[in-house]
Order: structure tokens, then sequence, then C-alpha cells
């Protein structure tokens, strides 16, 4: 080893337990980006002047800048490190909040979702691969806890620092950005010091989208799993709080926040504390949990009530967290060391599309027929995919 590299390997190289901490916190902040903007949607609709179905696709476009990290790009640091991976990660993200902070149209908007996007693509697969290599030699479960727990736990935090923001302090499209800016800044330099723990590898970006073959059938019950689990996240990012404001008549930016925040926070909840479920009973029961879930969901809109939307709300967190935690979790033991980060990234895929692409037809149905019919055909959609997933995991899970 040269000087030079022994330098830069006592420079950057903090203990165990900071490494893990500071991975995991790469993941809540990077996945905070992507709701802060949930309880500002109402306030950059009235400023900009937007339909509903304009507001679903500034939500649902962010996937663009997802399928693009995760194909193109999704196993570069399986070949040039965990590390440099996550800077860059974390420097487009830096890019996404600037543009967000500078923003003065719709425009603009869909760009920063992107490059948010993009950055949660590569940081999401970047930074579960590197964390199941911090804990190779202990108990695989742990990283799929970590990581999960912490995604949602960002989702959360960011949501409610939003809502609050909102509605207590001044130029609120301004500061929740400059906010922002500073905890990416402050974890970037974590990471900076953070161990490398992958091997060197030939380096392509040839987009491919491959699961290793001897894996393939395996991979289908928490790939559908993690879909459905998104699908109900994206449902209360993108609309909830226009469903608060019409239905329930709660125009509270903090409200909001707060609704989306008890949603990450049972979610992390129950992540931890079912540590001990089997990654095939906690799928199973993810999905099993959807259907009720979707159906207080109508309930709620049909009778204006925020109780029912407080208890539908906690719903949702079990069966998300349940569904996603036990998708990622055997995911991580079935990847193979050497195209781990391709696997999960495959995985992120199909949680992305789930997160993304429903909520674009809800927006629709709700822009021609209303926000309860619209309820009503994601009810059926979830509780017909539930079951359909039910199939795979009973026959594949084992």
């Amino acid at each position: 080893m040269t000087l030079h590299h022994a330098r830069l390997a006592g420079r950057s190289e903090f203990d165990h337990a900071a490494a893990l901490r500071t991975v995991a916190a790469m993941i809540a902040v990077l996945f905070a980006g992507s709701t802060v903007l949930t309880p500002l949607y109402v306030i950059y609709k009235q400023a900009f002047g937007f339909s509903q179905i304009t507001l679903t696709l500034i939500y649902a476009v962010y996937v663009v800048g997802n399928l693009t990290a995760l194909l193109v790009f999704g196993r570069i640091s399986d070949s040039v490190g965990r590390r440099p991976v996550a800077l860059a990660a974390m420097a487009v993200a830096v890019m996404s909040a600037f543009i967000f902070l500078l923003a003065g149209n719709v425009v603009s908007l869909d760009i920063a979702r992107i490059l948010s996007g993009f950055a949660i693509g590569v940081g999401a697969g970047t930074g579960t691969a590197w964390l199941a290599e911090l804990v190779a030699h202990e108990d695989k479960s742990r990283a799929s806890l970590i990581a999960t727990s912490t995604n949602f736990l960002g989702l959360g935090v960011g949501a409610l620092a939003s809502g609050l923001l909102a509605d207590f302090a001044p130029l609120p499209l301004r500061l929740t950005f400059m906010v922002y800016l500073v905890a990416l800044a402050l974890v970037a330099v974590l990471i900076w010091r953070t161990r490398e723990t992958a091997r060197p590898a030939p380096l392509s970006f040839r987009p491919r989208l491959s699961v290793p073959e001897k894996i393939r059938a395996p991979f289908v019950a928490p790939a559908v799993s993690g879909f459905g689990a998104m699908a109900l996240v994206g449902f209360y990012a993108a609309l909830a709080p226009s469903i608060l404001a019409q239905q329930l008549h709660e125009t509270s930016h903090a409200v909001a926040g707060a609704v989306f925040f008890e949603l990450a926070i049972v979610a992390s909840a129950t992540i931890l504390l079912t540590a001990r479920l089997s990654t095939r009973t906690a799928m199973l029961a993810g999905l099993g949990l959807m259907i009720p879930t979707t159906a207080l969901i109508v309930a709620a809109q049909i009778l204006a009530s925020l109780p029912v939307m407080i208890i539908v709300t906690a719903s949702c967190g079990i069966a998300a967290a349940l569904g996603y935690r036990g998708g990622l979790q055997v995911v991580n033991q079935l990847a193979p060391q050497d195209r781990r980060a391709e696997v999960v990234s495959a995985f992120f895929i199909c949680c992305f599309c789930g997160n993304a692409l429903p909520v674009i037809g809800i927006g629709i149905i709700s822009t021609l027929a209303g926000a309860i019919t619209a309820s009503l055909a994601f009810a059926a959609m979830i509780a017909l995919f539930s079951l359909a997933a039910l199939g795979f995991g009973l026959k594949y899970a084992r």
C-alpha cells in the first residue's frame, strides 16, 4: 500500500458501528428528499395554478430518474465502490434541492423530481448493498432491518419537518430546501469518512435489468410484494394532502405532514418489532393487510372522517412495512456477492414502479370522475394485485 492509500484509509474509516449509522443516515436523508414535497404540493398547486393531474405527474415523474439510475447505474457500485457512488448520489440530491429552492414553474419541479429520483435510485441500491457487506459476518437480516426502517424514518421526518415549516415558518418553499441542503451536506461529509467494502470489478454502463437465473423464481415473491407495498406509500405521499383538504376539510400543512409521518413511524416500528418474524410470514401478512387497508381508505373519504384516516394510516404503515421489509430481506439473502447491488436494484425498480405508476392512474381517474371513484379503483387494483401476489408468495417464497 502506498503512503497515499494509507493516508486515504486512515482518513476514511469509521469504526463498524459508526459506519452502519452513517450509511443508514444516507438512506434516510435521500428518501426524505422524496417526501419534503408532500405537504407542499397544495402550496405549489396554488402558486403555479396547475391541475390535480399535473400534481400527480409531478409526484410520479421521479420514476424516470429512478429507472435511469437503476437500469444504467444500478450495479456501478459493485465495480467502482460503494463510497464514490454514494457521494455521487448525494451530489445529485444537492442539485435537485437547489432547483427546488429556486423553482418558479412546473418544468423546474419536474426536473428537480427527476434528479431526486435519480439520486434515490442510485443511493438506495448502493446503501443497501453497503449495509449488507458491513454486517457480512453477522445476521444478514440485520442489514435489511436497518435499510427498511431508516428508509421509512427518512420519509416520515421529511414530510413532518416540511409540514411544520410550511405552517409555522416564513417562505416554506425556500426554507424547507435550505434545511434539507444542510442535512445533505452533513451526511456527505460522514460518507466521505466511511470505509469501502466493495472489491474492484469490470465497469460497464450498458443498461441491464437482470436477476441471475438460479434465483429468478424465488425473486418473484419479494418483487410483487415490494410493488404493492410502495403503491400504498405512493398513494399517501401524492394524494393524501388533497384528500385531507377536499374531503376532510383539513387544510393544515402540518397535519398533512403528520399523517404521513404517522405512516412512516408505524412502518419503522413494525419493522423493528417484527424482526423475528420470518421473511415469508412478513410478506404474506403485508399482502393480506393491503386488502382491508384500501377498504378503509375509501371509508375515510366517504365518511369524511379524520379519526378513520388516522386508523387507516396506521394500517397502511403496517402493511407496507411487512411487505417491503420481507421482500428486501429475501433479496439480500438471495443475491450473490458480486451482483448484490444489481439484484437489489432490480428489486427497487419493482418498488419504484409500484410507488409511481398506480398513482398516475389514480390522478387521471380523480380528475375525470372524482376522488372517491379514484380511491375505489385503487382499492380494487390493490385487492386484485394482493390476491395474485399471495398466490406467488405461497408457491415460491419457501
